[in-house]
């Protein structure tokens, strides 16, 4: 595992303290940094224009110098480094800000990494530790991510996720998301696509592993995509440790099913792939989530993964040149993790936190944990400067707009156009 994608103690009190490893300023040693804060205003990230700093005082996790943020995802668990990206990016953001001589009222941001490992109970450890450590929890991302809900509420914490993936998490009321997602509703460019692209959706399959929110939604979403008409013949899970998906393919195969869906991660999208090879079943559509879309999918399935479709909420990567968020995104992503492939959780981290920083700018010497949240409340048809489509974070309503892309054997290509469709959303009871 690139050492990067574990960098910063996970333990109480424990920080990152995110500098320029280029010869930039780190924490409390830029522009406007120092001070106690009244009248210094400092510099606001660029493109927003920052409140008065008069009246602000040192809170939760905020010093003369540093506002602390903390990130707790999915390092270590059953799919060891699920959500480094998360972390990563987020690290990446920090090191934008900073490097720039960005402030807020002053004060650099210090970043304070946790390890949720893929349990509830580490999650809701991680987020008891943010309620000491940290003013705010930035860019997290969680298969199990209802363990700190009520952490995060009791504590008045604000919680600016990366994608929220659960019912507790969405009810939680001062926990947001760059991407609101989860169970209640689900996209309509998603079923459509397969009505499209198959005989009317007639004979479909969904399949999900076998635990946390892949579990949820695999069972929401078959629900919801049947009420815009799609007709599953196929609705199976699969544990996380089940290694021969013959079976599976097997019942796809005899049920003459011609589209596939799978939620899930990397290495079990490329097993399912190559099962339906070694069986000589090709469905007209294997459609994957927006996790599926990286390096890692193709390089691990081969062969097998050519033809596999994917939907998506953002820019691709192959059309960073046109969008100058996701440049930044790929330059200060490549400093703090040198290799390391960008990926969807990363996107929206690096959204998440940036939008904790204009949100906090904007809030000035306003800026206290319950004026975060109240300020979070009103943000709606949130993009980052374009990087990725309209989110509701506000609302917690899921976005639907939604552009989709095929693995042509050596590339990811458009299918269906390079603009968003954005068809609502279905909202049905199992």
């Amino acid at each position: 595992m690139n050492p990067a994608a574990t960098a910063g103690p996970t333990t109480p009190g424990g920080n990152t303290d995110v500098g320029n490893p280029s010869g930039g300023t780190t924490p409390g040693t830029g522009p406007g940094g120092g001070g106690t804060g009244g009248g210094h205003g400092g510099i606001p990230p660029a493109g927003v224009s920052g409140a008065s700093c008069a009246g602000f005082k040192n809170g939760p996790g905020i010093t003369d110098k540093v506002i602390r943020i903390g990130n707790s995802s999915d390092i270590n668990g059953p799919v060891p480094g699920l959500f480094s990206a998360a972390q990563q990016a987020t690290r990446a953001y920090v090191e934008y800000f900073n490097s720039t001589g960005a402030t807020i009222c002053g004060r650099k941001l210090q970043l304070d990494l946790y390890d949720s490992r893929t349990d509830a109970g580490a999650d809701q450890v991680g987020y008891a530790q943010g309620c000491e450590n940290d003013f705010a929890m930035v860019g997290s991302m969680s298969s199990f991510d209802s363990g700190g809900a009520a952490t995060a509420q009791n504590c008045g914490l604000p919680d600016i996720r990366a994608i929220s993936t659960t019912v507790a998490r969405g009810n939680c009321t001062t926990c947001f998301a760059a991407q609101p997602a989860g169970p209640d509703a689900f996209e309509n460019a998603v079923p459509d696509f397969i009505i499209k692209h198959t005989n009317g959706g007639k004979s479909a399959a969904m399949l999900y592993i076998d635990i946390g929110a892949a579990a949820a939604n695999g069972q929401s979403q078959a629900g919801h995509e049947k009420a815009r008409g799609v007709t599953f013949t196929v609705e199976k899970p699969i544990d996380i440790a089940e290694f021969n998906y013959s079976p599976y393919v097997q019942a796809l195969k005899s049920a003459n099913v011609t589209s596939v869906q799978f939620i899930a991660s990397s290495a079990q999208f490329a097993r399912l792939a190559e099962a339906m090879q070694q069986a000589d079943y090709s469905p007209k559509v294997y459609l994957l989530d927006p996790s599926a879309y990286n390096d890692d999918y193709p390089q691990l399935a081969g062969t097998s993964a050519k033809g596999t479709y994917v939907f998506l909420n953002f820019t691709p990567f192959e059309e960073a040149r046109s969008n100058s968020e996701m440049n930044l995104y790929l330059e200060y992503l490549n400093q703090v993790a040198p290799g390391v492939k960008p990926t969807f959780f990363g996107v929206f981290a690096w959204s998440a936190a940036r939008l904790f920083a204009e949100q906090a700018t904007k809030l000035g010497g306003r800026l206290t944990r319950a004026s975060l949240i109240a300020s979070m409340k009103g943000v709606d048809n949130w993009t980052d400067n374009g990087l990725h489509a309209p989110e509701h974070v506000g609302s917690k309503k899921i976005g639907d707009c939604w552009r989709f892309l095929q693995w042509t054997g050596s590339a990811w290509k458009p299918v269906d156009g390079t603009k968003y469709q954005c068809k609502g959303l279905t909202t049905a009871s199992r």
